[in-house]
Parts: structure tokens; sequence; C-alpha cells
């Protein structure tokens, strides 16, 4: 018995519990029975079946190597890869330039200004100029890309009428006939004459060496050939140039130079050609990786790319597909009628004619429609987790690692859920004729605000949306589980290693500067149950005050 001789099975507390059950019963009974309900969680369900099964076949078909640093293209289709083309100061753009195709050597020009303006003899010419020529290479064609001219077309094309540079002007790899015999050209040729450069315009000239046969190289040669090395949990200078591609030993310069211009000492630690690695002491995780151009910077992508793709794929599923996604359509199309389609029904009367306060009936509304979105959610996220951590790379059978970051993306789901569900059926109580419009455009806002805290979390103007802490409490999530994510983050945007972590995934920022990723969970958890509060406390409010017709 009580202090007023009542029962203790007929207490204010079970009489409130009665009363909850009742209201989040029939909530859930209606939902369950909507048509809408099924679909969109028939959609959700599509999406990340559609998800696995893109994912299981790319684990299928393995990881291909990948030419990180491209030098194994042929971009000129000379049968010469760019990695051997450099290395003989050739270039890869230009399909007369290849390894023993000859090395131009420069020896004069005449610019704009020059007071000389006319030269001769047997060369290699660029620029702009009238040439009398005693013997033209009509082999040495190209085109307008090559800038060398192709005199199969242009040696009969005559010339305009008029100064040609002063009052009409010839297109790049180009020339034409003049009346006198002489050509007027804009490109590169091999002639032997005499060269008149008119006012304003410029020539250079030079020889090319002898040419010679130089065997092609394989394009396998240039994969995978400088690997990343690191002792691991060392700090300092680390890496060695396995492909000689930063230290150029031997090679030869020529006059694509510019193409090719790197430093050797780009992290200005003054020793050309490392890796500067920067490990903290306490936890032994890897800070940053600062390389010098061109080392480490073409891994055996296996060896990596498995890891850093299915963390990738884990970290995407779970910001994408359950936080933006998940988290705005389930309320948008749940919750904005929770209390709106019972006046619209006129059901309103009957269920407030029970002994329910007003207030309490929006939170055990909301209460019946997390205890739908909630329950979808686990069972997907823990299915998610099954699949991917038996499809997953590693020796174990099962990855047990992967199943507290798919428990953190569910719970950061259901957090964002319910703030959503109590900000949309707010807005239903105010609105119940065009609140799905507004509605509609908060979705978009929380959506674009989503997509940059992707890729930039720390922009304040994220910091006002629900997203951006559901995105913040994942790769907070993913960090605790997995604290040596932000290596593979780092090694992958150091060694170009493409696999998409370094884009789904961001350090967390609201740690208050200490990077512990706990307190960046317990500041998202806080921030999240404190607009749900506070929008059920308004929700409950207007409700309290709302005349029901």
């Amino acid at each position: 018995m009580d202090s007023q001789g009542r029962g203790l099975s007929e207490s204010v507390w079970t009489s409130l519990d009665r009363k909850a059950g009742a209201v989040v019963e029939l909530t859930v009974r209606q939902l369950r029975n909507k048509v809408s309900t099924w679909a969109v969680l028939g959609l959700g369900t599509l999406l990340m079946v559609l998800l696995l099964v893109f994912y299981i076949d790319s684990v299928r078909d393995g990881f291909e190597s990948i030419d990180n640093d491209g030098d194994s293209f042929d971009m000129d289709n000379d049968g010469y890869p760019m990695g051997q083309e450099w290395k003989y100061g050739t270039s890869d753009w230009d399909g007369e330039s290849f390894p023993g195709s000859g090395n131009f050597i420069f020896q004069g020009q005449i610019d704009w200004n020059d007071p000389d303006r006319t030269v001769s003899g047997n060369k290699t010419w660029e620029g702009q100029a009238i040439l009398n020529a005693s013997w033209i290479d009509y082999d040495y064609t190209g085109g307008t890309w090559s800038n060398i001219i192709d005199w199969e077309t242009y040696e009969s094309n005559d010339c305009d009428e008029g100064a040609p540079f002063e009052d009409w002007w010839l297109p790049y790899a180009s020339s034409c006939l003049q009346e006198d015999g002489t050509y007027a050209f804009n490109g590169r040729v091999r002639a032997s004459g005499q060269l008149y450069v008119p006012e304003g315009s410029y020539l250079s000239w030079g020889i090319f060496t002898e040419v010679f046969y130089v065997e092609p190289d394989p394009p396998e040669m240039y994969i995978d050939e400088d690997g990343i090395d690191w002792a691991e949990g060392a700090s300092g200078s680390q890496g060695f140039d396995d492909d000689g591609d930063c230290f150029r030993i031997g090679w030869i310069t020529g006059d694509d130079w510019w193409e090719y211009q790197h430093e050797p000492d780009a992290n200005r630690n003054g020793i050309p050609c490392d890796v500067v690695w920067a490990v903290d002491p306490v936890t032994g995780e890897v800070i940053s990786i600062d390389p010098d151009d061109y080392v480490d910077e073409d891994p055996v992508d296996e060896e990596y790319a498995g890891e850093s793709s299915h963390r990738a794929f884990v970290i995407a599923s779970g910001k994408i597909a359950f936080v933006l996604l998940l988290g705005l359509f389930l309320p948008l199309f749940l919750a904005l009628g929770l209390v709106r389609d019972e006046t619209e029904r006129g059901t309103l009367h009957y269920l407030l004619s029970k002994p329910i306060h007003r207030g309490e009936f929006i939170f055990y509304r909301v209460l019946g429609y997390m205890a739908v979105v909630s329950s979808f959610v686990i069972v997907l996220a823990l299915l998610m987790a099954l699949i991917t951590s038996l499809i997953g790379p590693g020796d174990d059978l099962i990855r047990f690692g992967d199943f507290p970051v798919w428990v953190g993306i569910a719970a950061a789901t259901i957090l964002v859920l319910a703030a959503y569900g109590s900000l949309f059926n707010t807005i239903g109580l105010i609105m119940p004729k065009y609140g799905v419009y507004l509605c509609i455009i908060i979705g978009v806002w929380e959506f674009a605000m989503g997509f940059t805290s992707l890729f930039a979390p720390e922009s304040s103007v994220t910091f006002l949306s629900i997203s951006h802490w559901g995105l913040q409490m994942v790769d907070a999530t993913v960090l605790a589980a997995w604290p040596d994510t932000l290596q593979y983050s780092q090694m992958s945007e150091a060694f170009g290693i493409d696999t998409g972590l370094q884009w789904i995934w961001k350090p967390p920022v609201h740690t208050l500067g200490t990077g512990n990723p706990y307190i960046s969970i317990v500041t998202s958890i806080t921030f999240l149950s404190i607009i749900s509060g506070v929008l059920i406390s308004m929700g409950s409010a207007i409700f309290r005050r709302k005349e029901i017709m």
C-alpha cells in the first residue's frame, strides 16, 4: 500500500507506464500498418543491399595494381612509357621525341626586339620567320600539338596578300609559300637556308644529337616500383627512392625540362629524397607524413588498398547511407504526421479523451516512432556488420573490430533520427498544411551541410546542422575503434594510394583540442540529445495550447 491507501500495482507510476505503453504501442501499430512505412524501410534496405553487392563485387575482383605516379603511361603513343622518357629527357607529349630520337641542343635565338633579324644555317628552327630554303626536311613532320609543320599540308599553300606577321598571322604549326619562293612559317622546321625574323617575332634554333635505338621498357616495370620504406613506429627521416626518380642520377635534361621539375627536399628537412614521419610517442599513432617528391610514391597497392578500401566503404556507408539518407528520409516520411495525421483523421479527440496529459502525448508519440526506426537501424547495421566483417580483408574469419564501428554508426543514426523526428513533428504541429514544404527545405539544407561536413568538418557553418554532429560521431567512433585509421588516411594522401579513405574520413574536430575521439563522441551525443529534448519540449508546449478542431 502507498501513503494514500492504494496498492502498489495502482500507483501513479504504474498508471503512467500503462499510458505510455498504450500510446507507444498505438504509434508502433499505426506506423506498422502504413504503406509509406514499409515503402521507405524497403527502399532503405534496398540501398544497403545494393551497397553490399557493389562491395562484394569489388572484393571478388581483387585489388589491381595502380600506377600511382603515372610513369607507366605512354601519352604520345610512341612505345616508350613516361618514366623511360623522363630518364632520357624526352617528351611524352610529342611522338617525335622519344629515347634515342636525339636530344635537342639549343644554340641561339632572335628575340622580338633584337637588332639583328637575319640568320642562316642548317638547323632545327622554331618560331616565326621567313625562310629562303636551300633544303627542307619534309620527313620531319607533325601537327598542331607538336608545333612541327606538316609539309604535306602546307608545302604548296599560298600566302595571303600583304606582309606575314604584320598584316596577317599564321596559326601554330603552319606555313605558306610566298610569290618570291620563300616560306613564311610559324612552328618548328628542319631546314637549311637563310631566315629573316620580322619585328615582334621570335625564333630559336639548335641541332639534334645522333639518333640511336633504345629498347622500350615494359610499362609494368613502372608500376609498384617504389614501396613505402618505414620502420613501423619510427619518427623522423624515413623512406628510400627505390626507383631513382627523386635523385635522378644520370638522367638527361631535355628541352621539356620544366615538365619534370621537382623538389628533392620538398619537406625542407635538409635530407634529399626522404619521407618525414611524425608519430605520437605516447599513442604510437601517425600524426603526419611529409614526403619529398617521388619518394615511396608507388607502393604495392594490395598491401595497403585492401584495408583502406574496406574502411572507406564502411565509413561511407555509415555516413552517407545511414546518417544522411536514412537519417533524413525516415523522419520525413514517418515523423512529420505523428500528430498532424491524427488531427486530419479526427481521431485525436479520442486519443486525448484518455487520462493522459497533452505534453506527455507528444513525447510518447515520438517514442513510438523511435521504437520503429531504431529497431530497423539496429537490425540493418548488425547485418551490415556481419557481412562486411566476413568478407573484409584480413586473416581472421570474422573482423570483430568492425562491430564497434557499426554500433557507433547505428547509435549516431538513431540520435539523428530522434533529432529530425522531433523537429519534423514539431513543424507538423505548427504548420499542418504547409509544414512538409518547410521540412523539405530543411532537408536540403541538412543534406548540403552534411556533404560540407564530409570534406570540411571544421567549417563553422556546419555546426548549425544536425547532420554535422551525427557525422562527427561516426568519425570519432572510427578513430576510437580503429586508431590507425589516421595512419592509413595519411598514407593514402601522402603516397597517392587512391582508396577514398582520405576523402570520406577526417579526424573529429570536437575534441576540445585533445584529439581524444571519446570527447567528440560525448560532445556529439550531448548536442543531439539536447536538440531532441528542446524540440520535444517545444512541441509539447505548442500542443498544450493548441485548439483541436
